[in-house]
């Protein structure tokens, strides 16, 4: 067996349907298309969501639901991931700036500290928000926290 006896596994390649090449193609005259209406013509498309002149979906289907222009949006860091923090890079204080370096939250990103997990280390955290448990636990370990 050498590289010009390679063939492809038969029935794996189909031959392309050579539309509108005359009618001994057997594809050429209406080239598949069918006869008249829109759908025969060249240029058309069909209408996003148009389902043959039923009523679509989208105006069948009332209105529901609104997004609140005042709604903030948090990145939110647990406590745990603080405690991981200040074992493995041995930090005693954590902001924004240290959360950025370390990949957790982008420049413009707001966070919030979450009380998830356990926090031991005595730290100075700097946050947007806190949650009342992350604060409860922030304190009890001997830490401070400053609110941005």
């Amino acid at each position: 067996m050498n590289l010009s006896e390679l063939k492809p596994a038969r029935g794996s390649v189909k031959t392309a349907k050579r539309i509108g090449r005359g009618p001994g193609s057997g594809l050429g005259g209406t080239s598949t298309r069918g006869h008249k209406g829109a759908k025969s013509r060249s240029g058309y498309s069909r209408k996003i969501g148009f389902e043959g002149g039923q009523m679509p979906i989208q105006r069948r289907l009332p209105k529901f639901g609104f997004k609140n222009i005042n709604r903030v949006a948090y990145k939110a860091i647990n406590l745990s991931t603080l405690q991981e923090l200040a074992e493995s890079k041995s930090v005693t204080k954590i902001g924004p700036e240290e959360l950025k370096t370390f990949g957790f939250v982008s420049a413009a990103q707001l966070f919030k500290i979450l009380g998830n997990g356990e926090l031991k280390a005595k730290l100075e955290v700097t946050a947007h928000a806190f949650s009342k448990k992350a604060e409860e636990a922030i304190t009890a370990a001997g830490g401070t926290i400053i609110k941005l």
